[in-house]
């Protein structure tokens, strides 16, 4: 849920680091290039108003989720027990429930065919848990019926985790050479390299709504849950959402920054 799938965790964390890395060599080239031009500030002003967003999304979730592991689920099942019934009732018996250590650490892992969930959430009994659990149910599910943004995703792997590891050192090198008058073509390759990364967080947003709407279909279908606490359920899983549409928002933004950077050299 507020952490990301096992796949996409590490990459957001390693694309903070670049975005850190690169933005203090920027810094370092326009204090050597003059003054930062109109569109690469506002790229900057979009980064800062983005991050300071992002913190608020990320305070707010974590309130929800406090609010609502507070309220009892009705028949007292565990978020494990609530997760086993919506594979049964999906026909999906090849996957296990399992314990992870951390707080809302859930993640649906298709390398090994678990659903994954945490402290906060395996043995709760409660409406936070359940909505976290049934989530990670939904990208069972997707992957079960080869849902398309699930799998493109998956294929984005391998070359994002490769354009995450070496898009710093690239842009780095690009300023550097265009400090020197080298031209541009490096740095322009390592935009591809961090648009590569903003592309795979498009591509999760559907991937990510489509897994609660399925959770809240079946939790609503099933009468699971219904009325006041279906509302709630649905309010964690919006609040939850709305973190992977900052985190593309900011990749967005962060290649807006480097092309307005790298487009004014060449004005």
């Amino acid at each position: 849920m507020k952490a990301l799938s096992v796949i996409f965790t590490p990459l957001l964390n390693f694309k903070r680091k670049i975005m850190l890395e690169l933005l203090q060599a920027a810094q370092e080239y326009g204090a050597q290039s003059g003054s930062l031009g109109i569109s690469q500030s506002g790229s900057l002003i979009l980064m800062v108003v983005i991050g300071v967003l992002g913190w608020v999304v990320q305070a707010r979730l974590q309130s929800v989720f406090a609010k609502y592991s507070q309220v009892a689920f009705p028949g007292m099942l565990t978020g494990a027990e609530v997760a086993a019934k919506m594979l049964r009732d999906n026909n999906i018996h090849n996957v296990k429930i399992t314990h992870v250590s951390g707080q809302l650490t859930d993640h649906f892992n298709p390398s090994t065919m678990t659903v994954n969930l945490s402290d906060s959430v395996y043995s709760s009994r409660s409406i936070a848990a359940a909505a976290v659990a049934c989530h990670e149910c939904g990208h069972a599910i997707q992957h079960a019926q080869g849902y398309a943004p699930l799998v493109m995703r998956s294929a984005l792997v391998p070359v994002v985790n490769f354009s995450s590891r070496m898009a710093t050192w690239v842009i780095i090198a690009g300023i550097a050479m265009m400090a020197s008058g080298l031209g541009t073509t490096v740095c322009w390759i390592g935009i591809a390299m961090i648009a590569m990364s903003a592309l795979f967080s498009i591509i999760t947003l559907p991937v990510e709504y489509n897994a609660s709407e399925r959770a809240l279909a079946w939790l609503e279908s099933s009468r699971t849950l219904q009325g006041v606490q279906l509302q709630q359920a649905k309010e964690s899983l919006r609040w939850a959402a709305r973190t992977y549409l900052v985190a593309a928002l900011s990749a967005i933004a962060t290649v807006l920054y480097y092309v307005a950077m790298v487009s004014r050299r060449n004005d």
